[in-house]
């Protein structure tokens, strides 16, 4: 039997192997003498010359044969010296490849380009192929394996073969494998290799193999390979469901996360103290925008400190959101209570005014807010489920704030007094507690942690001054259906909302799972109207 493309294979391979066989002493030599010869070689010498650089094994073959492909490879008509050649306005930028340095520029017409033919060119992507296969840069070599995969040529095989052979590194060898079945399966024409292929890749739950087996299983093979084709199909999408169902629930932790931290200061003003403040998420905004300005301070003064720039954003948003909080309660707020419609209307009012401060000093459009290096990337842990590091960070910067908001509810004289005032503000003032400094500072505290929320959420989400009306309805919705001043219900309701709508968005779109959730949690409240974990006691009858 006759395998397609067989010869070009063996000259490729032909060509990577003789670098095996040549002396490291002779190969820098090979590499220039054949380079040279390409400035005035025909067609079939010009094939002997890209053999004898990709086989010399000099770390600059693989730039000159890819100006060679990309049409960059002239040669100087003076002295017939090859040149890689860019093309900058009326000159053209020349650089040496034997050195990778530019060494001027010269008119059109003093160079002449290296012609490159379509048998070349296959030539040429075979080669190159294969010594970014066999590249000393892990990373590389996953980059062709891909594109092996992608490309699916039968003239790959040998130097798949050898990089699988010399591979040192698991992922990357088992991309290579990988690749190396997809080839067969799609171009081999022996059967029993392609039952081999189908077999390895049912290893590799990725979207890319289903959708190669989904392709042999509807075409038009034999019985045999369309079953097993379906086979491993059916076993593929049986695990790639699991792990995107995996996917969904992080997805959900990573928007509860962020539900929690914005939640958590409402689950103080609102259901502690009982105000219902619409400016909630523009004091989330104010977050946002501290941690942008901290983070042009950084760029302008201490770059090289731009990674710590996150651990000064987190306190300077919580002393400012938290100023604006102590402010906002001292001068309007601490008139209103009693009167849940005119604080409503007051703190949406609010709302707008502090948008439209934002807009003045800042400006309407989005502003950049960067992650740091600790923060930047992400973990594939298998079937295409990836783990960005910046929302694993969030998930913890939550639990952390609302343990250490536990802990000054529940172990410091100052939560005592807190929980004092907002249960009987007569007693507690009857005991010598400032009322109402206890009231200001316990909105200054739940405004200074949706500070803290902006920080967080200014690193997955765009810094606008619309950013807090994004998160206002949300963050109202987790209190009610947690139960109103309930922390560890601010928690619960706050992750179970985000899960449920990453579930529902794929059937439903972003919009509509929405919707569906506020009915869920207005049907919810009719049968429980103070939430999954109501407060008990007379102070709550009262």
């Amino acid at each position: 039997m006759i395998v397609p493309g067989l010869k070009a294979a063996f000259l490729i391979l032909t060509l990577l192997a003789v670098s095996l066989a040549v002396p490291n002493t002779a190969k820098a030599a090979n590499f220039e003498d054949a380079l040279a010869s390409l400035a005035t070689a025909k067609t079939k010498a010009k094939i002997t010359a890209i053999g004898e650089i990709a086989g010399s094994g000099d770390e600059r073959a693989a730039d000159a044969l890819n100006a060679f492909l990309a049409g960059k490879l002239y040669y100087r008509k003076s002295d017939k010296k090859v040149l890689i050649v860019k093309k900058s306005g009326a000159v053209y930028v020349l650089t040496d490849p034997l050195t990778a340095k530019e060494i001027g520029q010269a008119p059109k017409s003093k160079i002449r380009k290296i012609r490159v033919n379509n048998r070349l060119r296959k030539l040429l992507r075979g080669v190159l192929g294969g010594l970014t296969l066999l590249s000393k840069d892990p990373a590389k070599r996953m980059k062709a394996a891909n594109a092996v995969f992608k490309s699916r040529s039968l003239s790959v095989i040998p130097t798949l073969e050898q990089a699988i052979a010399r591979e040192s590194d698991a992922k990357v060898k088992a991309r290579l494998v990988m690749a190396r079945a997809a080839v067969w399966l799609d171009k081999s024409n022996d059967e029993k290799l392609r039952l081999t292929a189908i077999e390895t890749l049912t290893e590799f739950a990725v979207p890319e193999v289903r959708a190669l087996l989904g392709a042999v299983a509807n075409s038009k093979t034999s019985e045999d390979i369309r079953a097993a084709a379906a086979k491993a199909l059916a076993d593929i999408e049986g695990r790639l469901a699991f792990w995107n169902g995996v996917g969904n629930v992080f997805q959900g932790l990573s928007l509860g996360s962020v539900l929690l931290l914005a939640a958590v200061g409402l689950a103080i003003t609102f259901g502690v103290m009982g105000v219902i403040n619409m400016a909630h998420g523009e004091l989330v905004m104010i977050g946002a925008y501290t941690t942008f300005v901290v983070q042009e301070v950084f760029r302008n003064y201490f770059p090289g400190a731009f990674d710590f720039s996150i651990l000064v954003a987190i306190p300077a948003a919580f002393l400012v959101a938290g100023a604006f909080g102590v402010a906002i309660e001292r001068g309007i707020i601490r008139y209103l209570y009693g009167r849940p419609l005119e604080t409503l209307l007051a703190t949406w009012g609010l709302s707008l005014i502090l948008q439209q401060l934002v807009r003045t000093i800042f400006g309407p459009t989005n502003r950049e807010v960067g992650n740091p290096s600790w923060m930047s990337g992400a973990v594939e842990v298998t079937g295409g489920l990836v783990l960005t590091y910046n929302r694993m960070w969030i998930i913890v910067f939550s639990l952390m704030v609302l343990g250490a908001l536990v802990i000054v509810a529940k172990k410091t004289a100052f939560g005592l007094q807190m929980r004092a005032v907002t249960q009987n503000r007569g007693m507690a003032s009857s005991m010598g507690i400032r009322t109402g400094w206890i009231d200001a500072l316990t909105f200054g505290l739940g405004s200074g942690i949706a500070g803290m929320a902006g920080v967080a959420i200014s690193q997955i989400d765009n810094v606008s001054p619309n950013l807090g009306q994004s998160y206002i309805i949300d963050s109202f919705m987790v209190v009610v259906f947690g139960g109103v001043g309930n922390l560890w219900g601010t928690l619960v309701g706050a992750f179970s909302l985000g899960i449920v709508n990453k579930f529902l968005e794929p059937f439903a779109g972003t919009v509509l799972a929405k919707i569906l959730v506020l009915i869920a949690i207005i049907l919810f409240i009719q049968k429980r109207p103070r939430g999954l974990f109501a407060l008990k006691g007379r102070a709550v009858e009262s």
